[in-house]
């Protein structure tokens, strides 16, 4: 089986991976991009997206470049504690929760790619126009290559091409763009003291106006500054236009710290952190409806292509990299194509469709808005104002629906294809 991927970022590169360690051999990458480079900001792996890149051999690496995260704290915008709960190996997951640079975990998989498929599958600065079925059931993709073109016929067609999926556009012409939440997101890294353990992510604030934050490096002794990531998120006036949908938008700090000052926690400054970064981006918090199928023929979805949400719940890499390893698991046990991406789609669609409509009910941070909306001057204890059930209970549901509930994802079989 000749097989395409469109997009060599998180998803691609997984989906590569994935599927050699299914037994395909023919797997081409080709990515718009002229090259890998180490653009972004901190992402999170969840247990369940940890444990497939465990099953990929990639474990040893993680731990090499990425935060272990022991702890995951939910606060009132005044710095009041809501929620906590271990994270990781310390709430009884088989595998670790991670915090790390996006361009850290592309390096591990684009050297893991190298490794096992070898340079020439890699195809850089190849930008898909279209494609078309043909006959035969194969697929013709177009591609505009620096100032050449290039034609080429494969057996399947898989779409990691993003948000933008130029794929999914033609899937599906009349869907129109990314849905607006109306919310703007702000992101940077900054060096800066490591707070409360070191190894800590906090969510502070309303849904309309709150604040993330994490390391994504570890001290090397005591004293040493660590990376700390943060995204500041704010619900912008009805009157104002979406910005532009560019991962790469730099603003000035002036544009961001106004508006968060108020976040300034004894364990931890928000202004501080925005103030110190050496850069920041700007992007519209978007999602797109769920579809009714991802495939078409031989050509299907995977990652932000098929399913983009909300950041809400630490999800969007995790669920991509599901996604690679359940698409690779369903071709690699089912007899022919269609019934292997019959079997993906049966999966994963229902499962990250929960996930997107969860998040726009903005999933575990339920816990902030019903102690800010029952004491929005305050407590002297939670307890008094959320119950421990409730807050119990909102956090197992989402790590349920998300499908990282630990009791279940211990038990689960694994997506490893017996060669």
């Amino acid at each position: 089986m000749k097989i395409a991927i469109i997009g060599g970022g998180i998803g691609g590169l997984c989906c590569a991976l994935s599927l050699h360690a299914a037994g395909f051999r023919d797997i081409s990458i080709y990515e718009a991009a002229s090259a890998n480079n180490e653009l972004g900001v901190g992402i999170n792996l969840l247990p369940h997206a940890v444990r497939e890149l465990d099953e990929l051999g990639l474990l040893d690496e993680l731990y090499q470049c990425a935060v272990p995260t022991g702890e995951l704290s939910y606060l009132t915008q005044r710095g009041q504690m809501v929620w906590s709960e271990p994270r990781g190996l310390a709430a009884g997951y088989h595998w670790p929760q991670f915090s790390i640079h996006r361009g850290k975990l592309l390096n591990i998989l684009y050297r893991a790619v190298l490794k096992q498929l070898g340079e020439a599958r890699l195809h850089y600065d190849h930008r898909l126009e279209s494609f078309h079925h043909e006959r035969n059931n194969s697929v013709s993709a177009h591609f505009v290559a620096g100032k050449n073109s290039l034609d080429l016929e494969c057996d399947l067609l898989i779409a990691c091409d993003g948000v933008h999926s130029t794929i999914r556009a033609q899937l599906f012409p009349h869907e129109g763009g990314p849905i607006w939440n109306g919310t703007t997101m702000w992101r940077g890294i900054t060096e800066a003291r490591p707070f409360r353990d070191g190894k800590t992510m906090i969510v502070a604030g309303r849904f309309i106006h709150r604040v993330i934050v994490y390391p994504i490096s570890l001290a090397s002794q005591d004293g040493d500054s660590v990376q700390v990531n943060w995204v500041a998120e704010k619900k912008v006036n009805e009157s104002q236009s979406m910005p532009k949908q560019d991962w790469q938008h730099e603003v000035a700090k002036e544009e961001v710290l106004n508006a968060f000052r108020e976040f300034d926690f004894p364990f931890l400054s928000m202004p501080q952190l925005i103030d110190e970064a050496e850069t920041i981006f700007k992007y519209p918090m978007v999602d797109r409806d769920p579809l009714e199928t991802w495939h078409h023929g031989h050509v299907t979805l995977l990652g932000d292509a098929a399913h983009p949400m909300y950041p809400v719940g630490s999800n969007g890499a995790s669920q991509a990299i599901l996604d690679a390893r359940t698409l690779a698991y369903s071709l690699g046990t089912e007899q022919t194509i269609d019934a292997g991406l019959r079997a993906y789609d049966a999966i994963r669609r229902p499962a990250t469709s929960a996930v997107v409509h969860a998040n726009r009910k903005i999933g575990p941070e339920q816990c902030i808005e019903l102690a800010e909306q029952r004491a929005p001057q305050g407590f002297t204890g939670i307890e008094q104002v959320v119950s421990h059930q409730e807050l119990e209970t909102i956090a197992l549901k989402y790590k349920q629906i998300a499908g990282f509930d630990p009791a279940l994802l211990n038990a689960r079989k694994t997506l490893s294809v017996e060669q």
